[in-house]
């Protein structure tokens, strides 16, 4: 009779795993705000809608909550590789709070799910810490999340990441795009880089090229892998900024977080029937790093369906407020571009030279 297996000689260490969940307690509560009900040990995280201290002005009347979830893609293989891990718990979570606030939300709280081949506490609290400054920057709690060992899925030292957000926004403050018209703005952030989209391609390229990823980046002081790695942006501060500084006018229209597809994909789906949104691509210049790409075989054409280039988030304003959300946005430390505006058309996105 063969002799008895334990979960721990299938791979799995029970006792491993304890350990891992006290040792990112730190990082989460970090985080939390007074709405956050700790409970240590609980199966579930708790956290208040409403809260009756002055700190929290807003009592919501007709809430409504917003989710959404999404990860960071095949980047978290480049940072696997130059053994950078610190960055993409950020990407984590700039991917889903920038896209909960397209919709006037506020994030409130953010859970995580990461899959490992085995706990490897070191590494993985690189993750954890920066999913947690990710939060802190967004002002959402993380209130909580799963580490799945599972070496039969996962190759050894392999990552899987992916998180989930929710927030709230008032029912008559709804953003959807609806309201676009015809002389609208749209108004422009920059991006730092390729963000958290495209590397599947980014990594091709790199590996046709036989590129140093340790090697200065065009004589900087950053090396091409830091710069292919410089964490997605988080413009939570920037959209607060904006729907606070106009609390009681309907000055934003839509707002769109600038992910896979670029451009021409994410504002096009806001589009209502009868108008096209007209941007000039001179009115910014791109990140260095996509020139650098491109260099490397890849179209114009191809890299504005795939990268944001250079632009993260664009907000879509009535005219006459334009100058006013520009300086709101600068007020908040931003450096917003003017990007074109909406007109007559067929709800399509056109690229102007």
């Amino acid at each position: 009779m063969p002799s008895p297996l334990t979960y721990k000689d299938s791979g799995v260490s029970i006792a491993a795993n304890t350990r891992w969940v006290d040792a990112i307690r730190a990082c989460m509560t970090a985080t939390y705000d007074p709405r956050v009900m700790n409970r240590h040990n609980a199966f579930a995280g708790l956290y208040r809608l409403d809260y009756d201290e002055q700190l929290f002005r807003r009592n919501y009347k007709k809430p409504v909550l917003v989710a959404c979830a999404d990860g960071v893609g095949t980047k978290v293989l480049l940072a696997l590789k130059l053994g950078r891990l610190s960055t993409i718990g950020i990407d984590l979570v700039a991917m889903n709070v920038n896209d909960l606030i397209t919709c006037g939300a506020e994030p409130l709280f953010f859970l995580d799910y990461l899959g490992v081949s085995e706990l490897a506490p070191p590494r993985l609290l690189e993750v954890i810490e920066g999913i947690a400054a990710g939060c802190r920057e967004a002002g959402c709690a993380l209130l909580g999340g799963e580490t799945a060992e599972m070496p039969d899925v996962y190759r050894n030292g392999d990552i899987d990441l992916a998180g989930f957000s929710v927030g709230v926004v008032e029912f008559d403050r709804v953003i959807d795009g609806r309201g676009i018209r015809r002389g609208d703005v749209l108004i422009g952030l920059p991006s730092s880089g390729i963000h958290s989209n495209g590397y599947t391609l980014v990594r091709k390229l790199i590996e046709r090229g036989r590129c140093d990823l340790d090697a200065p980046f065009e004589g900087g002081p950053q090396s091409l892998g830091e710069v292919l790695l410089a964490p997605t942006r988080i413009y939570v501060k920037a959209a607060a900024a904006v729907l606070e500084a106009y609390a009681r006018r309907r000055v934003v229209t839509a707002m769109a977080h600038i992910t896979g597809g670029g451009l021409r994909e994410n504002i096009a789906r806001l589009l209502p029937k009868g108008v096209n949104a007209v941007i000039r691509r001179r009115a910014w210049k791109p990140h260095p790093v996509f020139d650098f790409l491109r260099k490397l075989g890849v179209t114009r054409g191809e890299m504005f369906k795939v990268f944001n280039m250079g632009i993260g988030f664009v907000f879509v304003v009535r005219p006459r407020f334009a100058a006013g959300v520009t300086r709101v946005l600068r007020e908040a430390g931003e450096d917003p571009i003017r990007l074109g505006e909406i007109n007559s058309g067929s709800g399509r996105v056109v690229l102007e030279a």
